[in-house]
């Protein structure tokens, strides 16, 4: 059965991945071209070793591995179908990162936790690629078993996902800051950080050595990223087009 074939509706490949992980697999889809799996924390370290070592399966190689956080996922600042010809309606929801109070701080859509880990492998005897996700199953404190034991080249990527997310990697051997200062507060990449930072650091000429201190000099904005979205507008500006051609 060649790679493409579908049966159901699902490749070769994915009715592999199922019959070797069962139960182990969260979810499966494919996108694109791509496949993505999900599994729970428990089983990180066992689907991983699997995916390595089964001889039909054969990732020998972790290409990347990066920390997501979830906060706010699948919500959105814009209005666009009901725009009007005044412009964009940018940021009226006030749900992006930096415009609201932690108590009031949205929660993801469909997710279940916060913050999660994804890693994709590739297999060089097969020529495949696969993106693995887990969850972390604690909020206040993120963690995953690192997969340095498995694919050693997870070691710095291991350590940024710490140093920009917050997760631990349980058993890695040198988890550190690998982007940051030492001094460092808080995690830049989550979605609660603040815009300017929480701290400054200058160099003091009576001291004469460098000084952190609460950031003054810097007034907080939030930038809202112009993202591509349906908009009513273009919905005349299509039906003029096409009246244009006719003629």
């Amino acid at each position: 059965m060649s790679e493409t074939t579908a049966v159901s509706g699902r490749s070769a490949f994915v009715q592999q991945l199922e019959a070797k992980l069962g139960q182990k697999l969260v979810r499966i889809d494919e996108a694109r071209g791509e496949t993505t799996i999900g599994v729970l924390p428990e089983n990180w370290l066992a689907v991983a070793a699997m995916l390595r070592d089964d001889a039909d399966l054969h990732f020998e190689q972790l290409v990347d591995l990066c920390g997501v956080d979830y906060l706010s996922y699948g919500q959105s600042e814009w209005d666009t179908d009901d725009a009007s010809w005044t412009g964009f309606s940018r940021g009226v929801e006030g749900e992006g990162p930096g415009r609201f109070a932690w108590a009031n701080r949205p929660h993801p859509a469909r997710i279940p936790h916060r913050f999660g880990v994804v890693v994709h492998l590739l297999s060089l005897r097969h020529n495949r690629r696969l993106r693995v996700r887990a969850h972390c199953s604690d909020d206040d404190l993120p963690g995953l078993p690192s997969l340095i034991g498995i694919w050693p080249s997870a070691d710095w990527f291991e350590r940024e996902a710490f140093d920009l997310y917050g997760i631990v990697f349980e058993g890695h051997p040198d988890l550190r800051r690998i982007l940051t200062d030492y001094g460092f507060v808080g995690h830049p990449f989550r979605k609660d950080f603040p815009l300017i930072g929480n701290v400054e650091v200058r160099y003091d000429p009576e001291k004469k050595r460098v000084v952190y201190e609460p950031v003054t000099s810097v007034e907080p904005r939030v930038l809202v990223p112009r993202t591509i979205r349906d908009d009513s507008r273009y919905e005349q500006a299509r039906a003029e087009a096409a009246a244009e051609r006719k003629k």
